[in-house]
Order: C-alpha cells, then sequence, then structure tokens
C-alpha cells in the first residue's frame, strides 16, 4: 500500500470516529432536551412555563437543531466529498438566530448588538445569493 492510500483510509477512519461521537452527542442532547421539557411542564409548574423557561427550551431546541444539522454535514462530506456551502450558511444563521433569540438586549452594548445586525445580514444575504444563483440544493 502506498502512503496515499493509506492517508485516505485514516481520514475516512477519523470521520467515522467524529460521525460516531457527534451522533452520540445529539442523542443525549435529544434527551437531555426531552428531560428539560419534562421537567418544567410537569414537575416545576405543571402546564405552566414562564418566559425564561420558554425561551431556554428554545435555545436548547435550536441547538439540538444545530447538532443535528452539523452532524448531516460531516455526513454528506464523507459520503460525496464536498462542503454544501448552503448548509453551512443555514447552520450560521440557526446558531445566530439562537443567539439573539436568548439576548438581554439590556445587558448588550449598542456596538454588539450592530456586529450582531452586520453578521445576520451578511449570512442573509449570502444564503439569497447562492439560491439566485442556483448553487444551493434545489427544493
Amino acid at each position: 500500500m502506498d502512503a496515499n492510500t493509506i492517508l485516505k483510509k485514516y481520514e475516512t477512519a477519523v470521520y467515522l470516529v467524529l460521525i460516531t461521537l457527534f451522533a452520540i452527542i445529539v442523542a443525549f442532547s435529544i434527551g437531555e432536551l426531552i428531560y428539560i421539557l419534562y421537567n418544567s411542564l410537569f414537575v416545576n409548574s405543571p402546564f405552566l412555563l414562564e418566559n425564561n423557561e420558554l425561551l431556554g427550551l428554545f435555545g436548547y431546541f435550536l441547538l439540538v437543531l444545530i447538532g443535528v444539522e452539523l452532524l448531516a454535514t460531516v455526513a454528506a462530506y464523507v459520503n460525496e466529498k464536498v462542503i454544501r456551502v448552503e448548509v453551512v450558511i443555514l447552520i450560521a444563521i440557526i446558531a445566530i438566530a439562537r443567539n439573539v433569540i436568548l439576548l438581554d438586549p439590556t445587558a448588550m452594548e449598542p456596538l454588539n448588538m450592530f456586529g450582531i445586525s452586520a453578521i445576520i445580514f451578511a449570512l442573509c444575504s449570502g444564503y439569497f445569493f447562492l439560491k439566485k444563483a442556483g448553487l444551493g440544493k434545489q427544493d
């Protein structure tokens, strides 16, 4: 076997280990989300969620969604050896949306809020131009 073949097999093994570990993390995250939701709805205050609990649940839900999307992106790269830029931009949009949802505007500096809005604008513009150019996944 030559060095290139050994390197490709090693790379594939590393990707499989990463996908397996990521799948375990996502599975435990889903389990924790179910546990948090159960405690919030039935144990602490039956059928009543306060605003901070609801925002925390939304944030955790989006975090699990980010994990699932990253897992799919790594799996697609292993299978097709192609990085799907559209999916990566969508993951970034979800991540920044999670940040905005959990944001306390009273504790933020105006310059930080401007920076977050600039990131959102840049990501959404990039996504728009990808779709307009037809480079993204066709739905």
